[in-house]
């Protein structure tokens, strides 16, 4: 699966008007005929930023790119209530995950791996600091970004608020935790949030989960990548829920 994207000022303009999941556009140095795309993006909340023609010239090969380059994820994304509505509509408690801090597309792309294995409603990853859908995180999830989806959203505390308003509860993985993920009921509506190996979950983040869980390591490494971490605590809710 290629990179995914579009570039040359009409095609840009084109997908930010339709229903396309735009990542993030570059935009060449002193360019002034981009007036529209930058209001249209900033009104969508999508990141744009000025590089150097060269990084532009290198994206689009030999296609004529007038200054302008869009990422496009490999699927557009989901919205958090369409994730709970999917549960609802199985029957099932929201089995959800949240990656926070995610910004290497292979770790990404192997929780999503993971929370479909596991049976999981959907992944949630923040707009900022994160990996996007991109066709590295496709190859990695060995296809379960086609079948799992991803919401993106602005603030994951805010975000983990509005889950626990809906009956969700929310675990994080964190080192400093004094439970273990074995001695936590994981049955019922479960959000289970994933940091990067290594800046963890945020301070706001923590604060906002109802419980925090540490995986017990035995030998001298003292984590787990997030693919691997998100397993065991996804895996043993799957455990409980047997």
């Amino acid at each position: 699966m290629n990179e995914q994207l579009i570039y040359g000022r009409n095609p840009v303009m084109e997908a930010l008007n339709s229903d396309a999941s735009i990542d993030k556009i570059l935009l060449q140095d002193g360019i002034t005929s981009a007036s529209k795309i930058t209001s249209l993006a900033r009104e969508k909340g999508i990141l744009f930023q000025f590089v150097h023609k060269r990084k532009l010239d290198e994206l689009a090969g030999n296609g004529s790119h007038q200054g302008i380059v869009a990422f496009v994820a490999v699927r557009n994304y989901a919205s958090v209530e369409e994730i709970l509505r999917s549960a609802q509509d199985k029957g099932e408690p929201p089995f959800l995950v949240i990656a926070e801090n995610l910004t290497d597309p292979h770790n990404l792309g192997s929780v999503i791996r993971t929370a479909n294995a596991a049976g999981a409603h959907g992944v949630i990853i923040p707009k900022n600091r994160s990996a996007t859908l991109n066709a590295t995180v496709a190859k990695v999830s060995a296809g379960a970004v086609m079948h799992t989806p991803v919401a993106k959203v602005s603030n994951i505390s805010q975000t983990i608020e509005k889950l626990k308003k809906e009956g969700v509860w929310v675990v994080g993985t964190d080192l400093s935790a004094k439970q273990t993920p074995y001695e936590l009921d994981l049955k019922g509506a479960l959000a289970v949030v994933i940091g990067s190996e290594d800046k963890g979950i945020s301070r706001l983040t923590r604060e906002s989960c109802d419980f925090l869980a540490k995986i017990p390591m035995m030998g001298e490494v003292q984590s787990l990548n997030a693919g691997a971490a998100c397993a065991v605590l996804l895996f043993e809710a799957v455990r409980q829920r047997l």
